[in-house]
C-alpha cells in the first residue's frame, strides 16, 4: 500500500471526518473525561500534532490516524497517569503559554479491515520522524499493550516486560515499538480512570452491573471496579511507557 502521511494540518479537508474512521475502542474508553482536553480541540488548536494517512489508490479516504500531544516534562519521571496526565499537562501549558519541552504519542488507529497489514508500524515510524522534525530529542508512549486484555488480571508489572525467546516482548504492540527502536521503561499503572454510574457502565457494556467486586469487562486491560450499594463502577487501566530516542 502506498500510503500519503501527512499532519491534519497540511491536510485540513479530513478535518470533518477524522473521528468516523472504523476503529476498535470499546465503548468505555471514549468516555475518559480527560480525554476532551485534547480529542475536543484536536482537529482546531492541535493539527500539527494529528497525522492522517490515506492511500495513493484511493486518495482522500483516510486509513489511519496518529495523534501527539506537547506536554511539560521539566525532566521528571515519566507520570504514573501516563495517558491522563500527559493530556492535562499538554492542555495546561497551552493555557498557560508554558513552552512544551516533551512530545508524547496517545494513539495510532488503524481502519479495522487494514488491521494487521503492517500500516502501524508505518505509522509509528511516521510519528518518530516528525517528533524529530518538530525538533524534540524524543518521543514518549503511554502503550496500550494490544492482547493484555486476554489476561486482565495479570499485574501489568509482569505482562509489560515479558518476552519471547528471540528477547522481543510478548505483546504484538510493544513488539512494533520495540522493532521501531523504542525501549519500555515503566508501567504507567493509572494512566487512564473511567468512573461512571452503574446505568452508564450498563449502557457502555451490555453487561449488569449488579453485583459488587472485580468485573471482566471485554476489551479492558484491568477487571472494573463495581459498587453496587453507592451505586459506580470505576476503571483504572494501567498502560506501559516507551521511549523512543530520536538523536
Amino acid at each position: 500500500m502506498a500510503l500519503q502521511i501527512t499532519t491534519l494540518a497540511e491536510r485540513p479537508e479530513f478535518a470533518p471526518s477524522l473521528w468516523d474512521m472504523d476503529h476498535t475502542w470499546q465503548e468505555f474508553m471514549l468516555n475518559d473525561p480527560i480525554a476532551d482536553l485534547f480529542y475536543a480541540i484536536a482537529t482546531t488548536d492541535y493539527t500539527e500534532y494529528v497525522l492522517v494517512a490515506d492511500d495513493d489508490a484511493d486518495p482522500g479516504v483516510l486509513v489511519a490516524r496518529a495523534c501527539m500531544i506537547p506536554f511539560v516534562s521539566e525532566g521528571a519521571e515519566l507520570p504514573d497517569d501516563g495517558w491522563d496526565g500527559v493530556i492535562r499537562s499538554g492542555w495546561l501549558a497551552r493555557h498557560r503559554g508554558t513552552p512544551p519541552d516533551g512530545i508524547s504519542a496517545l494513539e495510532i488507529s488503524v481502519r479495522r479491515d487494514l488491521q494487521g497489514t503492517g500500516l502501524s508500524a508505518r505509522m509509528v515510524a511516521a510519528m518518530r520522524d516528525h517528533a524529530a522534525h518538530l525538533g524534540y530529542a524524543e518521543l514518549v508512549a503511554p502503550v496500550r499493550p494490544s492482547r493484555k486484555h486476554l489476561e486482565p488480571h495479570t499485574p501489568m508489572t509482569e505482562y509489560a516486560f515479558r518476552t519471547r525467546p528471540d528477547g522481543l516482548p510478548h505483546d504484538p504492540w510493544l513488539r512494533v515499538h520495540v522493532r521501531a527502536g523504542g525501549k519500555i521503561v515503566k508501567v504507567a499503572p493509572r494512566s487512564m480512570v473511567v468512573a461512571g454510574t452503574l446505568e452508564e457502565w450498563r449502557s457502555w457494556t451490555d453487561l449488569p452491573f449488579d453485583r459488587s467486586g472485580a468485573i471482566e469487562v471485554p476489551g479492558a486491560l484491568s477487571p472494573v471496579h463495581c459498587d453496587v450499594e453507592h451505586d459506580h463502577a470505576v476503571y483504572v487501566e494501567p498502560n506501559v511507557w516507551v521511549v523512543h530516542s530520536l538523536t
